[in-house]
């Protein structure tokens, strides 16, 4: 048997994670598909969910295809040129925004060569000077601005430029990352989960820990930071946007439920741009390298996904009321109060654990010269943080209802239907609570990806601190939820 490179122990002592080679390839081409089930299967078209889907029985794929609004070219209709184009434009002019914006350069955290790569932050004011010039458009022209039109019209192309663009970079990187050589003076080195040899499995969970890239007149720009914060965060909100244009442009007015979810999830996008420093020690960062599954997850599942509640109601209007907006909004502040004042305190003590804010907290001393805070908020559960972003989805979803409609032609006149602007009427129907697969599958992906972070980042700490973890974990019981998980 052959002796095992350097590479492969590394691998070894890190171990496969999403099942090894298996789970990747099921999640690199699976995701794709379930995108676009969720872009057909609700639709502008017939309902959300489709009406044939409901009788699966007596299923007949041509009356199928009509009703989820299926090119007629086949799969050459989910690509185009135009949007493509349209797409790579998007992705230059946040390129040129970096470039040219004035912003704050920081240094990254200590890597195992020794090193620490430079970073510059401006992706708040990139995308607050993106929406300055979206907000000037709405003002002019109104719902009709041409980019709320043209992303509506143009979805499933733009979607599918998107999933292009993903494939390609994490090739480009996965390629790039053979040219990583010990003691390089750009600091480039291999992530410890990302070199087992197996070439689906590494280009999927990235081989190269923070590739980086030199572009003509743009400079260098670190891949994996600039696409986590940029073109896909600040494309969620665009495509919000663009959905409420459409919800004015089909109905003639806008209901406060696609309102306060655009302007909440805007909030949220933007807070993290504004802390876009505190990127530096989360694991994306610190410890996974960049292949399909952040360059998927950036470009793609982010503002596609996570923009389903809005795409939902720009077809099927919700009005919330007072009091529908009153508990939505409390829930969604106390789910920030938990994520933020955690995120706060911890990142006060391991900058000054002498701040007289935090000075008071209980920690173990590990081994490795480390303190693990034991009381405070995280003496409450160990990612008390998770419990606080997984609060903030629920008021994402909970506006959509028991979501499910069905779309009926002109004349029909249907008890409880809303009727569009072409004189089509949209009623809940037999889909009545069927649409909830759509519009609510953010929490349950969300508690799945919380979850999984968790064990991750505890195999990690288990390997980084030994029984000082096991101590730690002795006295912080709870993982994310108290007296629950």
């Amino acid at each position: 048997m052959a002796p095992k490179t350097k590479e492969q122990a590394v691998q070894n002592a890190h171990g496969y994670e999403f099942f090894g080679p298996p789970g990747a390839a099921a999640i690199s081409f699976g995701l794709p598909v379930l995108i676009y089930a969720f872009a057909f299967a609700c639709n502008d078209i017939s309902g959300c969910p489709a009406p044939s889907l409901l009788h699966p029985k007596s299923l007949d794929f041509d009356v199928l295809k009509r009703e989820v609004g299926w090119p007629q070219d086949g799969f050459k209709g989910l690509v185009s040129w135009e949007a493509t184009g349209w797409t790579l434009a998007y992705y230059l002019f946040s390129a040129l925004l970096y470039r040219i914006l004035p912003g704050t350069e920081i240094e990254g955290t200590k890597l195992a060569n020794g090193g620490r790569l430079k970073y510059k932050f401006n992706a708040f004011s990139s995308t607050m000077f993106t929406l300055a010039i979206c907000a000037a458009g709405t003002f002019a022209q109104g719902a009709e601005f041409p980019l709320w039109t043209f992303i509506a019209d143009n979805y499933l192309q733009i979607l599918t430029a998107n999933v292009l663009i993903a494939y390609a970079l994490a090739t480009y990187v996965y390629v790039c990352s053979f040219s990583v050589k010990p003691g390089n003076p750009e600091f480039r080195e291999l992530a410890a989960g990302g070199v087992s040899g197996n070439m689906l499995y590494d280009w999927f969970i990235g081989r190269e820990l923070n590739p980086r890239v030199t572009l003509p007149l743009l400079g260098e720009i670190d891949i994996k930071e600039w696409m986590e914060i940029r073109p896909g965060l600040t494309g969620w909100i665009l495509l919000n946007c663009a959905f409420m244009a459409k919800q004015y442009r089909t109905f003639g007015f806008v209901t406060d439920s696609i309102i306060f979810i655009t302007v909440v999830q805007a909030i949220y996008v933007l807070d993290g741009q504004f802390m876009e420093p505190a990127i530096l020690t989360t694991m994306d960062i610190t410890t996974d390298g960049f292949g399909l599954m952040l360059s998927f997850g950036d470009l793609v599942w982010v503002p596609f996904v996570y923009s389903q509640q809005t795409r939902y109601l720009a077809v099927h209007p919700q009005v919330l009321g007072p009091l529908g907006l009153a508990g939505v909004t409390a829930l969604l502040v106390a789910g920030f109060a938990i994520f933020r004042l955690s995120n706060s305190q911890k990142n006060a003590f391991r900058t000054d654990p002498n701040d007289p804010a935090v000075a008071h907290l209980k920690y173990i001393e590990t081994k490795a010269g480390t303190r693990l805070l034991v009381s405070g908020w995280w003496g409450v559960a160990r990612h008390i943080n998770y419990l606080g972003d997984w609060l903030q989805a629920w008021p994402y979803c909970l506006p959509t209802g028991l979501a499910g409609y069905t779309i009926l032609s002109a004349g029909t006149a249907a008890e409880g239907a809303v009727r569009m602007l072409d004189g089509r009427e949209v009623v809940a129907g037999e889909a009545r609570g069927w649409g909830t697969v759509f519009t609510y599958f953010y929490i349950l992906y969300f508690a799945v990806l919380l979850i999984h972070r968790d064990r991750r980042d505890d195999e990690k700490c288990s390997r980084k601190y030994g029984e000082d973890w096991e101590k730690y974990k002795r006295i912080v019981r709870w993982r994310i939820m108290p007296y629950v998980y």
